[in-house]
């Protein structure tokens, strides 16, 4: 099936979810990851400002924050398709920019190299259960991954893994994909296949 395809039938289902469900559902994968050793121990965790229908990471941020962990959020360069990530203390630190999306004021906020980040949590729309994923389509997180050494964990919903997602030579799977029902650990299922 084709990304596009595949991207708009998953956003088409997530988007049927009532507000009382998306929010229960979303504090459950954020309890899971709360949960994850390797999560707790990091200094600086890099993750986007969620929009529904994706995991809510607002709550998500404020847990680490009081946790004591550093939350850095990027910034997309439209022109260069490219991104940077930068440290938030507070949302106040963050603007609206093109397509609705939150990101952080660079201006106001320190720049955090790829290598400063622990742990990074990575959107996606579609995921498989080897950490493939079908993404929102600009392409800022496969540049990124080419780049980015550490681990990885993808929060999604159950109905966001499917059997089998298409694959390009560029893509790089993340390590893990947390749901609300499941923990798939990708990394020791592509040993086996």
């Amino acid at each position: 099936m084709d990304k596009t395809i595949m991207r708009n039938e998953v956003l088409a289902i997530l988007k049927e979810m009532d507000s009382q469900t998306y929010q229960t559902r979303s504090a459950q994968i954020t309890q899971s990851l709360l949960n994850e050793e390797q999560i707790l121990q990091s200094k600086i965790i890099g993750i986007t400002i969620s929009s529904f229908p994706e995991v809510d990471t607002w709550r998500l941020i404020e847990h680490l924050w009081s946790l004591g962990i550093r939350v850095a959020v990027p910034k997309c360069h439209v022109k260069t398709r490219d991104m940077q990530f930068y440290e938030i203390t507070s949302f106040d630190q963050l603007e609206i920019v093109y397509m609705k999306l939150h990101e952080p004021k660079p201006e106001i906020t320190n720049k955090i190299n790829a290598e400063d980040i622990s742990y990074l949590i990575v959107p996606g729309v579609v995921f498989d259960a080897l950490g493939y994923r079908v993404g929102f389509g600009g392409g800022y997180y496969d540049r990124f991954l080419q780049k980015y050494i550490g681990p990885t964990i993808s929060l999604a919903f159950d109905e966001q893994v499917v059997p089998s997602v298409p694959k390009e030579h560029h893509d790089l799977p993340v390590d893990i994909i947390l749901t609300d029902q499941n923990k798939w650990i990708c990394h020791a299922q592509r040993g086996k296949s």
